[in-house]
């Protein structure tokens, strides 16, 4: 449940609500957010659909906030109750991999560039000392994400090697 919540309410399910909505479009914004895409951020269109929801249960109450929450978020809990990826942590995927095969922790380490207003991130992950992949975003939450996705895609691909190379080896069917 705790996976399927996360899903649900991340930052990515409400930033995809929040679009599908136009959300970005009623949103007052400064000089600097507006000239950067603002109305477009994750993180900005995420905290605005919270604040819908929050204006919401102020006025109408748990009920009326409750049946807002299913109405926008059904489609995201019935994928996420049928192990559908999207919204997906691949931080989360990728911890859970490096455990699962024993080779400790990812590791993560950041370059930023850009002035203050714009700033872009470079994520690189490590997994027991080498590097699998790297990613960018707005954030370094966002990059982290990107570079994980890629790092767990690496080991997928390593595993379905393996095991490839091993039914080769045994003489059995490829895939079998």
């Amino acid at each position: 449940m705790t996976k399927i919540r996360a899903t649900v309410v991340s930052a990515a399910t409400l930033g995809k609500v929040a679009r599908e909505l136009g959300l970005g479009e009623a949103v007052l914004l400064g000089r600097g957010e507006e000239t950067s895409g603002g109305r477009d951020k994750q993180s900005i269109l995420c905290d605005a659909m919270e604040a819908v929801i929050g204006a919401v249960y102020l006025d109408g109450g748990f009920g009326d906030a409750t049946a807002l929450v299913q109405r926008l978020l059904i489609g995201p809990m019935e994928a996420a109750l049928m192990g559908v990826p999207g919204g997906q942590d691949h931080k989360t995927r990728l911890q859970e991999r490096t455990t699962h095969l024993g080779l400790g922790m990812p590791s993560y380490s950041y370059t930023e560039t850009g002035p203050d207003h714009d700033k872009r991130f470079v994520a690189t992950v490590s997994v027991a000392g080498e590097v699998l992949g790297s990613g960018g975003g707005r954030s370094k939450k966002q990059a982290e994400q990107e570079a994980a996705a890629v790092a767990f895609r690496a080991l997928a691909s390593r595993s379905a090697a393996t095991t490839t190379s091993t039914d080769e080896e045994e003489g059995a069917p490829i895939n079998a």
